[in-house]
């Protein structure tokens, strides 16, 4: 029962931030860490334990296997040279180099536990970067990388992770077989996110040819389809964070929606965006929940001198050090693009230093390093207990709420001014598949109306019915034209006719509610009408938005 009350609150706390954060000007993952925390920093607050590898099985899979269906593949491949320098390079660089430094600042981590906290502080948060970064402020080509650094980093992050917390446990390292453990990790991760979405276009294969299959039970195996891809490499020791994402990414291409009859598809759009809503406040919030409890016991090697300023100023200085690398970085790998480009007799597209900044303060930290960090064994093998545990994972997650705190402060200030004004290269590329796209179907439908009309036609009723669509094409094609002129006054008949057309969705909703209350139709004709309306005013207010 406490469970069940633990997760309407939850909910509830999610429904609330997504109208609150309208008001207050702080990014979404903060005000739902806030909210977490305060749930949970009275003494009679919420307090709960959390498993970590339940934690892990329950947000992740579903959350990245979302953010990687949605990520803009063609882009994804076209930067999977900078994509690929983050999410490998970056990590080993962010292990050496924190690992040290922060053996260096707090002498009583050892260098192993210093490089298992630097393993698992070097993924960055898909969900955070995409709830933090701006789209309309941040260049596009930079949004890309970040997007697939954040998707492809949580794999090799928790891989060198379990491989310090390995050689923690048993005192040995070793090089070859940690590279050979790293290869299998994501060979067999790839073939498990494959390997899955593969059994589940068969299972909607099936489904589709039995025919009559109720929808929910189509849109249950792609809800399944997340899970399935992380059990399954995980139950051969491999990536399963990276098994899910290799299925989100390949959903689309493969064309696995096209044994999803109309009404499945529309299920799984709209409970996709459902769950990713719940999932990411429930995520964050969970996470504040965890925050105070950690606040509360500041080891004693962090309070000597004071105790408030000395762990305060660690974690300060260990973040600027996550940020001074991430630069350091992108630095050496522009400098390096630029120099392959020369060679290679190719234009240079060099970022400049507000852009390489950005990309650095950027790289937020969030639930994966919480329930990596959390994830550390209470003993060794001889029964001692872990060296430096708490003070680790107090460490965590200091960063991981500096981070956050700087990212939101800092990107706006550092981001502004470098998207230039103009028409966004997504629209105007949208604009030309409109254009496209009613061009053949006017032409489709001319093909149709010059041939005989068929067996008990109305005479002249097609010609009618397809005049009428294609004149609705044709006001499609003058909207997107490039006469400014002309594309303003379609637009305002356009605008006009988007206003009637939901005055009289307006009309027929009330009428409909008057017949209900009546008892004129029952309730199962009254939903389908109204789901019928509810569909056609979303349309139309997409059009009217993007107008």
């Amino acid at each position: 029962m406490q469970t069940a009350i633990f997760i309407l609150v939850v909910l509830v706390f999610v429904a609330v931030s997504g109208a609150l954060v309208r008001l207050v000007r702080v990014p979404l993952p903060v005000l739902q860490i806030a909210i977490g925390a305060a749930l949970a920093w009275p003494v009679r607050g919420i307090h709960v334990e959390i498993d970590p590898e339940l934690f892990l099985l329950v947000f992740i899979p579903p959350l990245l296997f979302s953010d990687a269906f949605g990520a803009p593949k063609r882009e994804l491949l076209a930067l999977r040279g900078p994509i690929l320098d983050l999410a490998i390079g970056l990590v080993f660089f962010t292990i050496v180099g924190f690992g040290y430094a922060l053996h260096w600042l707090v002498p009583s981590i050892p260098l192993v536990v210093a490089f298992a906290l630097a393993a698992v502080l070097s993924p960055t948060d898909a969900v955070a970067v995409s709830s933090i970064v701006d789209r309309n402020v941040v260049p596009a080509r930079l949004m890309h990388i970040l997007e697939g650094e954040s998707l492809l980093n949580d794999a090799s992050g928790l891989v060198m992770f379990r491989f310090a917390v390995a050689a923690a446990l048993t005192g040995s390292f070793s090089f070859a077989a940690a590279s050979l453990s790293f290869l299998y990790a994501v060979a067999v991760g790839i073939l498990a996110g494959v390997a899955a979405l593969f059994v589940a276009a068969k299972a909607l294969q099936l489904l589709n040819r039995i025919g009559g299959v109720p929808a929910e039970a189509q849109v249950l195996i792609t809800i399944l389809l997340p899970f399935v891809a992380y059990l399954g490499a995980e139950h051969f020791g491999a990536s399963g964070i990276l098994a899910a994402v290799t299925a989100g990414l390949l959903t689309g291409s493969t064309g696995i929606f096209r044994f999803l009859g109309v009404s499945a598809r529309m299920q799984t759009i709209s409970l996709w965006t459902t769950f990713s809503f719940v999932f990411n406040g429930a995520l964050f919030i969970v996470l504040g929940l965890q925050l105070p409890e950690i606040i509360r016991k500041v080891p004693p090697e962090l309070s000597s001198r004071h105790w408030l300023l000395e762990p305060v100023l660690t974690v300060l200085l260990l973040t600027l050090c996550l940020i001074g690398l991430r630069f350091v970085w992108i630095w050496i790998g522009d400098i390096a693009a630029g120099f392959a480009a020369r060679l290679g007799k190719r234009e240079a597209e060099p970022f400049g230093l507000r852009v390489r900044l950005a990309g650095s303060v950027a790289g937020v930290r969030g639930a994966i390093t919480l329930a990596g960090i959390l994830s550390l064994p209470l003993a060794l093998q001889d029964g001692s207990p872990f060296p430096a545990r708490d003070l680790v994972i107090f460490l965590a997650a200091g960063v991981i709420i500096c981070s956050l705190v700087i990212a939101s402060l800092a990107l706006p200030v550092i981001a502004r001014g470098l998207v230039e004004p103009g028409e966004d290269a997504g629209d105007a590329e949208e604009r030309k598949a409109r254009v496209g796209a009613a061009k053949a179907a006017i032409a489709h439908l001319e093909s149709i109306t010059q041939t005989d009309e068929e067996e008990g036609d109305v005479p002249g009723v097609r010609l009618a019915a397809a005049n009428g669509i294609v004149a609705a094409y044709r006001r499609r094609i003058a909207a997107s034209d490039e006469a400014d002129e002309a594309r303003a006054e379609v637009r305002e008949a356009g605008r006009l006719e988007i206003d009637l057309r939901l005055a009289g969705i307006a009309a027929e909703r009330d009428a409909l509610r008057a017949m209900l209350r009546r008892g004129e139709i029952n309730d199962h004709t009254a939903r389908a009408l109204f789901t019928e309306i509810t569909l056609t005013e979303a349309l139309l207010n997409g059009r009217q938005a993007r107008s």
